[in-house]
């Protein structure tokens, strides 16, 4: 039963170290060379993708009218070259400025006193002193005091500014016209490669005369920002300094 005991134990520590092998694996085998672009392939053959299900209305189908040139849902009467279907591209455009600034200060004080005692009741207080070995006083039988105090102080400031620009791809369509985008890039300089992904919902409504659309017009929207490389290395914490953050409660 021990055994069994310490093998479950030791599975998590063997799994880590397996997987800060596989790693350790790939960063020796890129010594002397930048870090190997990953190749472009379907966002929707990743093991993470999953298709988006959101509330649709029902679907009305659009009146007959053989007689008009216009149709309905149409944007204009000649071909709209804007993304439309599964496979188009679609230029999505991130601006993203973030500025936030908040302090918070509480005090809290609380002070409580209490006193009983029992001078006179029915006799009974003279039997007191026969239950209770040490002398007592029938007049403070209780006394107790308590004080509470707390300070507490909290300030934020934050100052975020992300500009991008990258090429998606249409994935889904829904039931409703909406599109589900998935944009993908990586770009390498000097040995640090940089990763930036893209995902969300949008409206065909949304997207403007030059296939663009703003990320502040997108729904579910998941941005990313990131990277690997030489110096992000340097930058980040060993991986036996992480495991000690996360199990030490000092």
């Amino acid at each position: 039963m021990r055994t069994r005991t310490a093998t479950m134990k030791c599975l998590p520590l063997a799994a880590l170290l397996g997987l800060a092998a596989c790693n350790n694996v790939q960063r020796l085998g890129e010594i002397g060379s930048p870090p190997q672009m990953t190749p472009s392939s379907d966002p929707t053959a990743d093991k993470n993708y999953q298709p988006m299900s959101l509330p649709m209305p029902h679907h009305e189908s659009a009146p007959a009218e053989p007689n008009a040139l216009w149709r309905t849902g149409s944007r204009a009467f000649f071909k709209d070259q804007r993304a439309a279907q599964i496979g188009d591209l679609i230029t999505v455009l991130v601006n993203i400025s973030d500025t936030a600034n908040m302090q918070n200060q509480t005090t809290a004080k609380r002070d409580g006193s209490e006193q009983m005692g029992i001078p006179n009741f029915f006799g009974a207080e003279s039997l007191l002193p026969r239950v209770f070995t040490k002398a007592i006083d029938p007049k403070n039988l209780v006394s107790t005091s308590s004080t509470n105090a707390a300070n507490g102080n909290g300030q934020i400031k934050r100052n975020e500014v992300v500009t991008l620009r990258l090429a998606g791809v249409i994935t889904q369509v829904m039931t409703n016209g909406n599109l589900v985008v998935a944009a993908r890039q990586e770009v390498r300089v000097n040995g640090e490669l940089r990763q930036l992904a893209v995902s969300g919902v949008i409206r065909p409504q949304d997207i403007a005369s030059d296939n663009t659309v703003a990320h502040d017009r997108m729904a579910e929207a998941r941005i990313a920002y990131g990277g690997r490389g030489q110096l992000s290395d340097v930058q980040s914490p060993r991986y036996g300094q992480q495991v000690m953050d996360m199990l030490l409660p000092f």
